[in-house]
């Protein structure tokens, strides 16, 4: 069975529609009206073997916290939805990405209990027009809707874009791998039945 989702979200703000497959080839189609946000997305999808397809509109002019925050929530929603009962799922996993000084580890768990680590120092600015800071806004949007606790750790690293990246790629990976079927496993990756 596909394991797949659109979600569409619509307020005074943002108007947005992620599509998802989780059991993709890393294929991206993705318009949110601002650049690096684009990037970003384009590198979980490659990294996570995930098809996405995201559309986004919104109040850009004003700032971009709206969109990306909006644009999180959705991507967490999809993946909630494509998920599914999360039987056979493996549930957690980690991933490590290096991107020349920039070290960065993303851990997570889709176990319903939705919680954000963001262990990361990243220095103050923008990256082109993007403020680092939304990194922050967009993995609470997606872990609040994804209900997944997510650890994103920086062990080092000086260059913006290169954090940036290396989280979104780590992130990408775990996901990947968190999602797959084992076919070792029968039901949820539990003690207790059922996850919350």
């Amino acid at each position: 069975m596909a394991r797949c989702a659109r979600v569409h979200r619509r307020t005074a703000e943002t108007d947005v529609t992620v599509v998802l497959e989780l059991d993709g080839q890393g294929t991206a189609r993705i318009q949110t009206g601002i650049p690096f946000l684009d990037h970003m997305l384009g590198m979980i999808a490659r990294h996570g073997f995930f098809d996405l397809e995201v559309t986004a509109s919104g109040d850009v002019a004003v700032d971009y916290h709206h969109t990306v925050e909006d644009v999180g929530i959705c991507l967490g929603q999809a993946f909630h939805q494509a998920m599914g009962s999360k039987e056979g799922m493996r549930r957690y996993a980690s991933a490590s990405v290096p991107l020349e000084e920039t070290l960065a580890s993303a851990v997570v768990d889709f176990c319903d209990r939705p919680y954000l680590v963001y262990n990361v120092a990243i220095p103050a600015g923008r990256i082109g027009t993007f403020d680092v800071e939304l990194v922050e806004t967009f993995f609470l949007g997606f872990t609040s809707h994804s209900r997944a606790t997510l650890h994103l750790i920086l062990h080092y690293g000086r260059n913006r874009h290169h954090i940036a990246e290396a989280l979104f790629k780590a992130f990408g990976r775990a996901a990947d791998e968190a999602t797959q079927r084992d076919p070792r496993l029968r039901g949820l990756l539990t003690t207790k039945e059922a996850f919350g």
